[in-house]
């Protein structure tokens, strides 16, 4: 079998877990911060989870990972 190609996109985004879970960063903390509390922009730097309807495409698009 040929090896699969990685999607470039996908693996700066997702991060995988040693149990299988798909890390991911938040949206929306990039630009037009000034707008958005300090509140909401804390909880935007820590790390989420996808959800699981998504995790089997993510998982497509970086097999190696």
């Amino acid at each position: 079998m040929p090896k699969v190609k990685t999607h470039s996109g996908a693996k700066k985004r997702f991060h995988m877990t040693k149990n299988g879970k798909v890390k991911r960063a938040h949206a929306y903390k990039s630009h037009i911060l000034n707008k958005k509390s300090t509140k909401r922009k804390r909880g935007l730097r820590k790390a989420g989870y996808a959800d699981k309807t998504n995790v089997a495409a993510i998982k497509i698009l970086v097999p190696y990972k």
